[in-house]
């Protein structure tokens, strides 16, 4: 008996994932990324680990970040290029690939951009939930571009922020923001500085996309209690935190070898301390440890998180049944005879034996966790 399996893969175009979005609703799909990341972060010691491949240039950088354990290996492509708006494009775009381990098998090919905003904010309530006072209910965004609503969203459903005091260098951004949060429980300031945005916040977002060394948030702008989330710092040569903001709070990071290189700590020495959030979640180290301390997330954005992303869009297109099988990787009918597939029959039977894409079906996806 022949056991042979058909190699196709199931196919999240964009339009497909703005389905799954509308039809979870936002605020479902971030509590419920936020819950995977959560468990995929307690699994810290299953996951094979590494810092993210980058190639820069001056326009920007595109990522590779890989990670996998022992049922699945995972993958994000991304770029952030932040002079990307003034010719019609997103600063960040991103696609991933999901495939089993056991074969190598692409099982998942999915557009990324969407769900990089929604897992980035997942991640950030995560770690707020857990550094942030808990009786926090302002906070302070400074960057209102592409990510800004998500963070908003996240924060409001998860944390319990209730104000917002919006920050950006261009006006138009934090009026875009201000009108798509219209009616979404959140009263909502338009600042006229970062200082002043800040001033009596909880919790601090910065989301800026420049790629400098700048220094959005400084000493004097500090209160006792605040959390600061430093989404905006990402890659070597820009950060968003004055390193005098580091040195006075209790930093927590990702990936410490990641965050090493790409994030606010790139400033510091190599024995600056931080601490790895997986510990937090694992009980391992505290959080916060008072009401008065200042606490730093220093999220750079870490493949794992990405992982939890993939497999949350799996289960998505599979409860709701969306997405497409395609024929992603050839199959030849004799696995050994690739070359064969040059011959003109060989093509043609290859031709003729693949069916068109079709509509993945809800066992399509079983095999993932």
């Amino acid at each position: 008996m022949s056991n042979k399996q058909h190699a196709t893969t199931v196919y999240i175009g964009a339009t497909d994932m703005v389905r799954i979005v509308q039809r979870k609703g936002l605020g479902r799909c971030i509590a419920e990324l936020a819950a995977r990341i959560e468990r995929d972060f307690l699994r810290w010691h299953d996951f094979d680990l590494s810092a993210r491949v980058a190639c820069h240039s001056p326009h920007g950088v595109i990522e590779l970040m890989p990670i996998g354990d022992a049922r699945h290996f995972a993958f994000k492509y991304v770029n952030g290029h932040p002079e990307n708006t003034r010719s019609g494009l997103p600063t960040v775009m991103a696609f991933g690939v999901l495939a089993d381990v056991a074969t190598g098998l692409p099982l998942v090919l999915s557009e990324l951009t969407l769900v990089t905003a929604i897992r980035t904010a997942a991640m950030s309530a995560v770690a707020a939930c857990r550094l942030a006072r808990p009786d926090s209910r302002v906070m302070a965004l400074i960057g209102n571009g592409a990510q800004s609503e998500f963070q908003a969203i996240a924060m409001r459903d998860l944390v319990g922020i209730r104000e917002l005091r919006l920050f950006d260098v261009d006006p138009a951004a934090s009026a875009k923001l201000a009108a798509n949060l219209a009616g979404h429980g959140l009263t909502l300031t338009i600042c006229n500085s970062t200082a002043e945005a800040v001033r009596g916040a909880d919790i601090v977002t910065t989301l800026t996309a420049d790629k400098n060394l700048a220094t959005i948030i400084t000493p004097a702008m500090i209160e006792p209690g605040m959390h600061i989330n430093a989404v905006g710092g990402d890659c070597p040569g820009k950060t968003e935190l004055h390193r005098g903001v580091l040195e006075a709070a209790a930093v927590f990071v990702e990936f410490e070898p990641q965050t090493r290189v790409e994030g606010d700590i790139q400033q510091m020495s190599a024995d600056f301390a931080v601490t790895e959030f997986w510990h937090v979640l694992a009980g391992n180290q505290p959080g916060r440890r008072s009401a008065d301390q200042v606490t730093v997330f220093d999220s750079v954005g870490f493949a794992l998180e990405d992982y939890s992303a993939l497999c949350f869009v799996s289960d998505a297109a599979t409860e709701l049944g969306i997405g497409n099988r395609i024929e992603l990787v050839l199959q030849p009918a004799d696995p050994k005879n690739l070359f064969g597939l040059l011959g003109s029959a060989a093509l043609a039977s290859l031709t003729s034996a693949a069916a068109p894409s079709q509509p993945a079906s809800a066992p399509a996806l079983q095999t993932v966790d």
